[in-house]
């Protein structure tokens, strides 16, 4: 199985960076990143049941597909650094892939959390989890900002993404960071100023997931800020100086 798709090979680029989508997203979320950050060569994971990966079941265990991404990552890592930016349940799965990578000795250049509460503030709630059906996916992407209100009323769209859509929103409802050590690398933390999700201190608790330096970045904008104005700059700085 093929975890990431290179967006731009560049193979002297100073580092990679990989991306993380949210629930429901796929690499063509981040399209637009692999000629907009040309200091980079800019990978995307896509997560099984959708895009290339649509005739795959989806996965329903956070940390068991985190271990899978690091495992599929960890070779190329020892060649040049490598940052990890997640949105959303992307931030989740990039900070679990990152602590996977470090109980294998491989330690994440940077990581950037994009609009997600700090892992250590998911509850799991199996009830919580199990109580996602498609009426109240629906308003969550609306409310959110991240689809077409237009779209959820199309039963073919409906019938092609609620799948693996459903089964993010549990996978992320049952998940619970456990006990660990903080992470080595630095972490940023994003978080739109009209988010209705995430606040500047749930961003804030970030803090507690490193052991290294931290950031908070509020940028304009709702859950999907980056949609209208990826934080191409924010990257640049904290990764290259």
């Amino acid at each position: 199985m093929v975890w990431t798709q290179c967006m731009e090979s560049r193979p002297f680029a100073e580092q990679r960076l990989v991306c993380f989508p949210h629930a429901g997203g796929s690499p063509y979320f981040f399209r637009g990143w692999g000629k907009a950050l040309s200091e980079f060569e800019p990978h995307a994971v896509c997560y099984p049941g959708r895009a290339e990966r649509i005739a795959e079941s989806p996965a329903t265990d956070l940390k068991k597909m985190a271990r899978q991404i690091a495992t599929a990552l960890g070779p190329s890592m020892e060649s040049r650094p490598t940052a990890f930016f997640g949105h959303s349940m992307g931030a989740i799965v990039a900070y679990e892939t990152a602590c996977a990578l470090e109980d294998d000795g491989i330690v994440t250049a940077h990581l950037f959390a994009s609009g997600a509460r700090a892992p250590h503030l998911m509850r799991g709630d199996a009830a919580a989890a199990a109580g996602w059906d498609d009426e109240s996916i629906a308003r969550s992407l609306i409310e959110l900002g991240g689809t077409d209100a237009e779209l959820l009323r199309n039963p073919a769209f409906l019938e092609l993404v609620m799948p693996y859509i459903g089964a993010d929103f549990r996978m992320l409802s049952a998940y619970s960071a456990g006990e660990r050590a903080p992470l080595g690398c630095a972490v940023t933390a994003l978080v739109g100023t009209s988010d209705p999700r995430v606040g500047p201190e749930q961003a804030d608790a970030w803090r507690e997931s490193t052991r290294g330096s931290f950031r908070r970045v509020s940028l304009p904008g709702d859950h999907f800020y980056l949609a209208a104005d990826p934080p191409y700059a924010v990257i640049r700085e904290a990764s290259l100086g």
